[in-house]
């Protein structure tokens, strides 16, 4: 594990969501396809007027999210092999490398799923590995996404171990795009799995506080979801990531 995780990892655990600073919690996220650059630019304002964690967004609008984000102190965030994960390792880790170049100080990548279901741990770890190098030696920190809606219990156990092995910083529940989302229940179990130094994010489907506040109470130190407002003022967000 990078010297990069503990900090990044104790930055979500030390705050108090029963206390209004659950914003410190969320990557306030948009991944849609579609998004437009003034959508994007939206996102930002509301991160840097909500002070969430950071901006999650697709590689291409990484530049334009840390010009926007200047100065907030929210994070810029992308993402990698998204949404499917099925592309070679040696690609991933080229996208990674452009994003930490362009701005981003997280990276959230999606894992070699069918190595995953296959219990071919061998194969996710030089998955993983390839781009934890990528993202570390720009000075970023990597959330591994294991899509747990395609995975047996087991099998997401060995995802997690494979992360740890891989030197990633986070495990991540899903991409929200594949069926299914977080749990609580799926939390707990990746929890237990890496233990208490790596982060653990729960995204999918988050879109109230009460969601937040379980997955919190369930392990999570970091949510990922696009309905951060309603999130931090009590509402209910809308379907979506």
């Amino acid at each position: 594990m990078s010297n990069a995780a503990t900090p990044a990892h104790q930055a979500g655990a030390g705050t108090d969501s029963a206390s209004g600073n659950i914003a410190s919690y969320i990557d306030h996220t948009l991944l849609k396809p579609e998004a437009s650059e003034a959508e994007i630019l939206k996102v930002c304002a509301e991160a840097a007027e909500y002070h969430f964690k950071s901006v999650c967004v697709n590689p291409l609008w990484v530049k334009t999210v840390k010009t926007a984000l200047k100065g907030s102190g929210v994070l810029t965030c992308s993402v990698i092999g998204f949404p499917m994960g099925a592309t070679p390792s040696d690609v991933k880790a080229f996208e990674a490398r452009g994003a930490v170049l362009d701005g981003a100080d997280e990276i959230d990548m999606v894992i070699n799923i069918a190595a995953a279901r296959a219990g071919d741990k061998g194969a996710l770890v030089d998955d993983i590995s390839a781009v934890a190098e990528a993202v570390h030696a720009g000075g970023a920190i990597l959330k591994v996404i294991i899509e747990t809606a395609l995975l047996s219990d087991d099998q997401k156990v060995l995802a997690c171990q494979a992360s740890v092995a891989a030197g990633a910083d986070f495990v991540k529940t899903s991409t929200g795009f594949n069926g299914g989302g977080a749990t609580a229940e799926d939390i707990a179990l990746m929890r237990r799995t890496v233990g208490p130094d790596l982060g653990v994010k729960a995204s999918g489907g988050v879109r109230s506080l009460a969601d937040a506040q379980a997955m919190i109470a369930a392990g999570a130190t970091r949510i990922g979801a696009s309905s951060g407002i309603a999130i931090v003022t009590g509402e209910q967000g809308s379907s979506g990531y």
